[in-house]
């Protein structure tokens, strides 16, 4: 099981280190754009405060951080944590004028952060990546002041059948899609 575990956190990072530079772009065509619009509901779900703070896990290019921060005219403490380092890298270049927010390089798995220190706790598209989602889940409750939001956003099973048959037909062409955008099938 621990090869397993070693080899997926090998494997996630492998692929990122290959497709961080035009991972928003891929995500834009494979989606058709949607996933802004789900990321946006993200925050209004939350409905953040001025004075909220908010850690964003697997925090790829920062996109949910610049939302939450924008949201509130960037006065709430966003800290973002990456484990990829280009990842880290260019979510940290896409984000460098947002002076509230930071950036730790880290796994879900073990934050280097205070207990009970954040309002909200998101992962977007990033649970499906750790390797041991109990790890973190853990963290995340640790990380959470006293009824803090643990907030995630993830792709789910499909409960109508013809939506479904449709989004296993379009699954089949993403593998081919990711290797034309960003030249990685994985």
């Amino acid at each position: 099981m621990k090869n397993t575990i070693q080899d997926k956190a090998k494997l996630v990072n492998s692929v990122f280190s290959e497709v961080y530079n035009k991972y928003d772009l891929m995500n834009d065509v494979l989606s058709l754009g949607i996933h802004r619009i789900w990321k946006d509901k993200f925050i209004d779900w939350m409905n953040p405060s001025r004075d909220s703070s908010l850690i964003d896990v697997a925090a790829g290019t920062g996109d949910i951080a610049k939302l939450f921060s924008l949201r509130n005219k960037n006065f709430p403490k966003v800290t973002c944590v990456e484990p990829n380092e280009k990842m880290f890298t260019k979510g940290k270049n896409n984000l460098v004028n947002f002076k509230n927010i930071e950036w730790i390089k880290s796994k879900a798995e073990t934050l280097p952060v205070e207990d009970n220190l954040y309002d909200f706790y998101s992962i977007s598209y990033g649970i499906r990546n750790v390797s041991d989602i109990n790890k973190v889940l853990k963290e995340a409750y640790r990380v959470l002041k006293p009824g803090g939001r643990f907030m995630c956003l993830e792709f789910s099973k499909i409960d109508n059948e013809a939506l479904n048959f449709l989004y296993k037909q379009y699954s089949k062409t993403i593998p081919l899609i990711g290797k034309y955008i960003a030249g990685n099938s994985q």
